[in-house]
């Protein structure tokens, strides 16, 4: 029953979290890109009160079921699941040392004045933590199908 809790956990809790980041990368970030700064930095502040804590929590319960599964599972998953999850590490260091630093950034900075728009290199990092979030749901989609 565990193992079935725990599969259950990390196909939806994976899905949700390359699911959010796909929606940003092609709705929420395009639309960004084209704001002006004043615009850009006040959709920003607001956005990201909607994405904390809820994203680091929910990766980190998947990235610590998937690990739970790979002692639990058979077959494919033994690998499979820890796989993902290390994948799921990867999503968590391109945020903490891509992402969260340039979102940092914005907090003080004014609407005016010389800047250089962080917005090129934001993508550039969310493109990443978003394939890796893609390989760990292929990872335990194939893992949660494969498994006796």
């Amino acid at each position: 029953m565990l193992k079935e809790v725990l599969t259950g956990v990390v196909l939806i809790g994976t899905g949700t979290v390359t699911g959010i980041f796909v929606a940003v990368l092609v709705s929420v970030a395009p639309a960004m890109s084209v704001m002006n700064r004043a615009d850009y930095l006040r959709a920003h502040a607001l956005l990201g009160k909607g994405y904390h804590p809820l994203m680091p929590i929910l990766v980190n319960v998947v990235t610590l079921s998937g690990f739970a599964l790979g002692v639990l599972a058979d077959g494919p998953g033994q690998v499979l699941f820890p796989a993902a999850s290390v994948l799921l590490i990867g999503v968590q260091a391109v945020s903490h040392l891509g992402n969260v630093p340039i979102n940092r950034s914005l907090a003080g900075l004014a609407s005016d004045g010389p800047w250089q728009d962080p917005r090129p290199l934001w993508r550039a990092w969310h493109r990443l933590r978003t394939a890796l979030a893609g390989l760990a749901l292929a990872s335990v989609t194939v893992a949660a199908l494969a498994t006796p």
